[in-house]
């Protein structure tokens, strides 16, 4: 984990202060200072958005906040609300815990009637009523509407209930859930409110899950029961025969890898079953992982795609997202299957890796990269011209987007083989992580005395226009990768 300083912010840091790593009591101190600063300046009704001004005035996620809005999408609120966590087991400071309840409390009152939550929450105002929020009115999931046949993304994906879209999409859903039941946990499960939206989503997201095993984008109904499998059938994972080099606007992916919208829901239900005991989430962390197995295209590229057809071929997504093997989701899926065997003990998890890593170190680039996407069969890069016209060549492409990606083929090999060498008894068991004095004391460094890490850039007022503070901004990820360093740093010391 790296620290989010510009070189700029480093150099501007005081000259006097000192290079020897900072002891306990400064470290707890600093975290202290820190989620004071952010709890009580930044946070808005207790939520958080992803950049803020100084003073907590002007806030922006990936777009405009009003008034009364925060951001779920990390680094948003469950993401912070996860590092005041990470703090509060490391230190015991209740300041820690305080503000990760408020951030819960706004989560909560953002669960919407489906089971879980949209990119932001609304929590004061007109603008509330854009949502059907679950607190808003008593929803039982027994009485809810059943979604039409067939069910399943076929429905999903014509938003007839925007207002009640849960999004799966970018950990939106299963970061606040993993963030909640930690604290549901932590709390003793003593808080009916806290605990009740857990179980609720938790019910909403096992019936979102295929009989294959995977997850969709989103969903804008509480699902009663999961799709069908006459509609939705098991199978394994082929080419197309022939695929359109334009794109298709049709949106047939609905079994997703991509944003890790598969591999999240397993690490949550993973999660789900650490904390409740109950076998019924295990069970949906294996069957994603057996639906990350079928997902395996065969020889001679035995990578994943981003998304899959229900007919378990690879298709177009957005614009600039093709049918094609894909080098970051894939080692994301490899990874997955890594923290599934931890957890299970179960080879089959493993069987995919060495094909896939043996495959992948053939396909690196040049300059050691992998590419986004390789061309279904030939295994040529293929990217984008700024045209979004698919192209050979990956010099002018366009720059929202990353068409390269680094290699994490060493670290998941390394992982694999430790793996296979330790007792069956030791596998859940992960190396600590270790603590870097050096980075804990360019975090307290870069710290003001009140507790800010500001950096230069731009935040967005509610109309949606830049504005550029002189003393910089506060960024939530610059929040959330510094805690962590002090806290590991801390737990590193005891």
């Amino acid at each position: 984990m790296f620290i989010r300083i510009p070189a700029l912010l480093i150099a501007m840091l005081p000259s006097s202060s000192s290079a020897a790593e900072p002891d306990k009591a400064e470290t707890a101190n600093a975290l202290s200072k820190a989620t004071r600063f952010l709890h009580s300046r930044i946070a808005c009704q207790g939520g958080y958005a992803w950049v803020s001004s100084a003073d907590g005035k002007l806030r922006n996620g990936e777009g405009a906040c009003g008034p009364g809005t925060v951001w779920v999408q990390p680094p948003g609120t469950p993401a912070i609300g996860s590092a005041f966590l990470d703090a509060y087991e490391t230190t015991g400071d209740e300041v820690h815990l305080k503000a990760a309840r408020d951030a819960a409390a706004a989560l909560i009152k953002g669960q919407l009637r489906s089971g879980g939550w949209n990119y932001r929450i609304e929590l004061s105002g007109a603008a509330r009523r854009e949502f059907t929020y679950r607190v808003d009115g008593q929803f039982d999931p027994a009485n809810m509407p059943k979604t039409p046949a067939p069910g399943g993304w076929d429905i999903w994906k014509q938003r007839r209930h925007k207002d009640d879209m849960t999004l799966i999409d970018d950990d939106v859903t299963p970061a606040s859930l993993r963030f909640l039941m930690r604290l549901d946990k932590l709390t003793g499960f003593k808080d009916k409110e806290l605990h009740d939206a857990v179980m609720y989503g938790l019910t909403s997201t096992l019936n979102a899950q295929y009989p294959i095993g995977a997850w969709s984008h989103n969903y804008d109904q509480f699902p009663i029961e999961p799709p069908s499998a006459t509609h939705y059938p098991v199978k394994d994972a082929s080419f197309p025969d022939k695929w359109s080099r334009i794109w298709t606007k049709d949106f047939q992916g609905c079994y997703m890898l991509n944003d890790r919208i598969t591999q999240n829901m397993i690490a949550t239900m993973l999660l789900a079953r650490t904390i409740y005991g109950d076998k019924k989430y295990l069970e949906s962390a294996q069957r994603g992982g057996d639906f990350v197995r079928r997902a395996q295209l065969p020889d001679p590229q035995p990578g994943w795609s981003q998304e899959y057809t229900r007919d378990m071929q690879p298709c177009w997504d957005r614009k600039f997202e093709p049918p094609a093997v894909t080098g970051l989701e894939s080692q994301d899926v490899l990874e997955t299957l890594l923290h599934l065997y931890r957890e299970t003990g179960e080879k089959r998890f493993l069987e995919p890796v060495p094909a896939a890593l043996t495959y992948f170190r053939k396909s690196l680039l040049p300059d050691s990269t992998l590419a986004r996407f390789y061309e279904l069969r030939t295994n040529k890069p293929l990217y984008f011209n700024k045209n979004y016209q698919l192209t050979y060549n990956g010099d002018e492409v366009p720059t929202h987007y990353r068409f390269r990606d680094p290699s994490r083929l060493d670290g998941i090999e390394a992982e694999y083989k430790r793996l296979l060498a330790v007792k069956p008894d030791a596998l859940r068991v992960l190396p600590a992580r270790p603590g870097d004095g050096t980075k804990a004391r360019e975090a307290i460094d870069a710290m003001t005395a009140d507790g800010r890490w500001l950096e230069p850039g731009t935040v967005r007022d509610a109309a949606g226009k830049k504005v550029t503070p002189a003393e910089g901004v506060v960024q939530s990820q610059t929040f959330i990768d510094n805690v962590r360093i002090l806290s590991d740093y801390l737990r590193s010391l005891k």
